[in-house]
């Protein structure tokens, strides 16, 4: 039987999650990662992206903004800025904000700093998306 790792999800507002799951995969800043019990210690920054963990035969999956994620032992913590489950997420406000990053980054030049922040906005804003018509699968 395999074995399970604590996943430890802080955000700026709130403990979002301390259980045991069976597999966690994650947007690392160098590609996507997974992580199962008896992996070895790991550090590395989250770029805006969807995590997901499995326990049991369900995965469950979050928009995360970006942040720190770390293995020691059989526990994982990752720090992120924020973080939602794809059923906390409200639509029409990743919507409109995909609009507002879209709308912001055709008026600027590439060249410009608000550029590189509208980016980052509509990114965000396309993971809230992808995520939110997600649920639990078996």
């Amino acid at each position: 039987m395999a074995g399970k790792i604590r996943l430890r999800l802080v955000t700026l507002n709130r403990l979002l999650l301390d259980d045991e799951v069976d597999e966690v995969t994650g947007p690392g800043a160098l590609g996507e990662f997974g992580v199962l019990a008896l992996h070895i210690s790991f550090l590395t920054l989250l770029e805006p992206g969807e995590m997901s963990y499995k326990r049991g035969g369900e995965r469950t999956h979050l928009a995360i903004s970006g942040g720190y994620a770390e293995v020691v032992g059989d526990v994982m913590t990752v720090l992120a800025s924020a973080a939602e489950f794809s059923g906390e997420i409200d639509v029409e406000r990743a919507r409109r904000a995909k609009e507002r990053a879209e709308k912001n980054l055709g008026e600027l030049s590439r060249e410009e700093k608000q550029a590189v922040a509208a980016e980052a906005a509509l990114r965000r804003a396309l993971v809230r998306l992808q995520v939110a018509g997600k649920e639990a699968r078996k």
